[in-house]
C-alpha cells in the first residue's frame, strides 16, 4: 500500500446502514481550501455550524445539502492534520454528490483504516490503541466493547510502555556492568539487575495467561456440543438459540458436518458448536463429521457432552458439562465416573433454566478478570509480541557473559516496541491499518 502523506482523503464514517444522518470525514493538508470551496468561508475551530454544501460555494452553483459542518484544524484533530466532517442527509443520491464535489475539489477517497493510520504516524496515538478503534468498530457484545474501549483508552499501551521502561533500566545496568568490568561495582548490582529480569518475565507470563482471557471476549467463547446420535444435541442448540438453526429429525447421524450458531451469554459473545454424533460409522461421510467433531472438542473452551436417559456413555471428555437428556422418558444417573449429569429434558422444558445459568456461570469465569486488574490482551499479535519479549529475557538469564545478555535484553526492547509501533512496523501496519472500516 502507498501512503500519501499530505494527500486530502475523504470517507463516509458513519457506513452505508439505514440511518438519518451520514458523516462525511475529511482529512488532509488540502482541508481548508476543500471546505472554503463546498460552503464558504471556515467556521471557527471545533464548532457545529448550518451551513449549505454547494458544488462550488464561490459561484453558488448546483445546491447540494444543507448540513452541519465541523472544522478541526491540526494538530488538535483525529489525524493530526486540518480536517472537517460534513453531517449530511443520509441519501445515497446526496452522498454520491458530495463525494463527486469532494473528488472535483481535489480530495480522494480514503483506502480501509487510513485514517486511523494517518493518526498513528502523526503520534495522535500509537498501534494498540489503533487496533483497540478497529475492535470497537467490530465489538457485538458489551463486554467486547468495553474490552475495546480499555484499548482505545491506551490502558494496554501503558502496561507495554511500562516494562520497556523497566526493561530500559535494566540495560542501562548492564551497559554499566559491561563499561566497567575492572571497577569492582558492588554485586548487588548485577544481583538487583537478574531479579528485575524474574520479575518482568513473572509478570508477562501471568499477563499472557490472562491474555486468553481477552482472546475469549474478543472472539467468543466457543461450546462444542457433543455425544452420540439422537441425543438430543440439535434440539438443545435449537433452545439455546431460540430460532430452528440446526436440523432436527429422528434419524440417527442427521447432522454430518458442524453447525455453529452464535449468541450473547452474561454479556459475552457465543459460539455453540452442534457437532456429528459421535459412533463408529461405515459411512465416509458421516465418518468425516465424527472427525471434525472431535477436532471441535480438542478447540473448544467448553464441552457439553449430552446423552439420551437410556443410553449412558461409558467415558465422559475432560472438563465436560454432561447433560443428561429425555428425562421425560426415564431416569438419569446423578454422575457418570465421578462428573455431576445435568438432567433435562428439551422437550419439555424441565431443568433448561437451570442448565442456562450454569452455563453463563461458565463463560462469567472462563472471561473472569483475575484481581490485579491489568488490561487485558486481546490480539495473537500482542500474544506473541510479550511471549517472544519473554523468551529473550529468559535467554538472558541463561547468559554468564555480560555482552551476551545484553544482546537478548535489546531483542527483548524490540519485540516489546514492535506492539506499540515504536520500533521496525511498516510491514506491520499494513495488516494492521487493512482491517478497518474505510472512514476509520
Amino acid at each position: 500500500m502507498d501512503h500519501h502523506n499530505g494527500e486530502t482523503i475523504f470517507a463516509l464514517s458513519t457506513g452505508l446502514g439505514r440511518a438519518a444522518i451520514a458523516i462525511m470525514r475529511v482529512s488532509g493538508s488540502g482541508s481548508a481550501d476543500i471546505l472554503q470551496r463546498l460552503c464558504g468561508k471556515l467556521p471557527p475551530a471545533r464548532k457545529a455550524v448550518l451551513r449549505s454544501v454547494w458544488q462550488d460555494a464561490r459561484t453558488q452553483d448546483n445546491l447540494l445539502d444543507e448540513a452541519l459542518v465541523l472544522w478541526f484544524p491540526g494538530p488538535k484533530s483525529y489525524t493530526g492534520e486540518d480536517g472537517f466532517e460534513l453531517h449530511l442527509h443520509a441519501g445515497p443520491a446526496v452522498i454520491q454528490a458530495v463525494a463527486n464535489a469532494l473528488v472535483e475539489a481535489g480530495a480522494r477517497p480514503a483506502e480501509p483504516g487510513e485514517f486511523t493510520r494517518r493518526a498513528f504516524t502523526n503520534g495522535r496515538m500509537d498501534l494498540v490503541e489503533a487496533e483497540g478503534i478497529s475492535d470497537l468498530i467490530e465489538a457485538e457484545t458489551e463486554s467486547q466493547r468495553k474490552l475495546a474501549l480499555a484499548q482505545t483508552d491506551g490502558a494496554l499501551s501503558r502496561l507495554y510502555g511500562a516494562w520497556a521502561e523497566r526493561l530500559k533500566r535494566v540495560l542501562a545496568h548492564q551497559e554499566a556492568l559491561i563499561d566497567f568490568p575492572d571497577e569492582d561495582l558492588p554485586p548487588e548490582v548485577e544481583q538487583g539487575l537478574l531479579d528485575e529480569i524474574s520479575a518482568l518475565i513473572e509478570a508477562m507470563q501471568s499477563h499472557i495467561q490472562e491474555g486468553e482471557r481477552g482472546e475469549r471476549i474478543r472472539r467468543g467463547v466457543v461450546f462444542a456440543i457433543v455425544g452420540p446420535p439422537n441425543a438430543g444435541k440439535s434440539s438443545l442448540l435449537n433452545w439455546l438459540a431460540d430460532r430452528d438453526a440446526a436440523i432436527v429429525s429422528p434419524v440417527a447421524g442427521t447432522t454430518r458436518d458442524a453447525i455453529e450458531v452464535n449468541g450473547s451469554l452474561a454479556g459475552v459473545r457465543v459460539t455453540f458448536i452442534d457437532t456429528a454424533g459421535m459412533r463408529e460409522t461405515e459411512d465416509e461421510i458421516e465418518a468425516e463429521g465424527v472427525k471434525r467433531a472431535l477436532f471441535h472438542v480438542k478447540h473448544a473452551d467448553c464441552v457439553l457432552q449430552m446423552f439420551a436417559a437410556q443410553n449412558v456413555p461409558e467415558d465422559v471428555f475432560p472438563n465436560a458439562i454432561l447433560i443428561g437428556n429425555k428425562t421425560d422418558l426415564g431416569s438419569v444417573p446423578a454422575k457418570v465416573l465421578d462428573t455431576p449429569v445435568i438432567p433435562v429434558s428439551v422437550r419439555s422444558g424441565e431443568g433448561l433454566s437451570a442448565l442456562k445459568k450454569l452455563l453463563e456461570q461458565k463463560v462469567e469465569s472462563l472471561t473472569a478478570r483475575s484481581s490485579f486488574g491489568a488490561p487485558l490482551l486481546t490480539r495473537a499479535r500482542h500474544k506473541a509480541g510479550v511471549q517472544e519479549a519473554c523468551v529473550c529475557l529468559e535467554a538472558a538469564l541463561q547468559q554468564d557473559w555480560p555482552e551476551m545478555r545484553g544482546e537478548e535484553l535489546r531483542l527483548a526492547m524490540r519485540a516489546l516496541g514492535r506492539l506499540t509501533g515504536h520500533v521496525g512496523v511498516e510491514d506491520l501496519l499494513d495488516a494492521v491499518f487493512g482491517q478497518f472500516c474505510i472512514g476509520k
